[in-house]
């Protein structure tokens, strides 16, 4: 599993490392799993709840994946929290984008926690995307019981935390 780097600005006493992987399914979907080690318990994690579209998820603990067909401007972001709560964002280009809610999209969110470890998988349909290839960035927000922010992702983009930048868009799926 390819790990995730912390952003320089954003330390984070509590988690030692962050990994995720991307796989397509034969059904079309993006099969997600990210995995948080360290001291969970030094971590706000969302409680469980009922699956359902969630508002400004990257506020607190949440997976996300960036995703693009190779070579376009259009992309589209999830957000998975660990509560099962998710959001859907569609951008024509760079962070100029709208909600989608559409509750048909509820991606599959399953979590198993314990106090040294958080892994969360999830699968999200593709069917927009058709079978080109993608480009994705994976990312991780996360928040410590202080209310600090750490941000995780493949690859960071220079100054400050930036998931959708194009340097994010690091890993490529066939």
């Amino acid at each position: 599993m390819p790990e995730l780097l912390r952003h320089p600005d954003t330390p984070s006493r509590a988690v030692q490392a962050v990994t995720a992987e991307a796989m397509r399914t034969a059904e079309g979907k993006l099969a997600l799993s990210y995995i948080l080690r360290g001291d969970i318990r030094a971590l706000h994690i969302p409680p469980p709840g009922p699956a359902r579209i969630g508002w400004k998820l990257w506020r607190r603990t949440c997976c996300e994946v960036f995703l693009r067909e190779k070579g376009a401007d259009a992309y589209q972001e999830f957000n998975l929290s660990p509560s099962g709560e998710w959001a859907a964002y569609a951008f024509t280009k760079y962070r100029e984008g709208v909600p989608l809610v559409d509750e048909s999209m509820n991606p599959q969110i399953a979590v198993h926690a314990d106090e040294r470890q958080l892994q969360l998988s999830a699968l999200v349909d593709l069917s927009s995307c058709r079978r080109a290839p993608l480009a994705l960035g994976l990312s991780v927000v996360i928040e410590a019981v202080n209310s600090k922010l750490s941000y995780w992702a493949l690859r960071h983009a220079p100054g400050k935390p930036d998931f959708h930048h194009a340097k994010a868009f690091s890993l490529e799926l066939a």
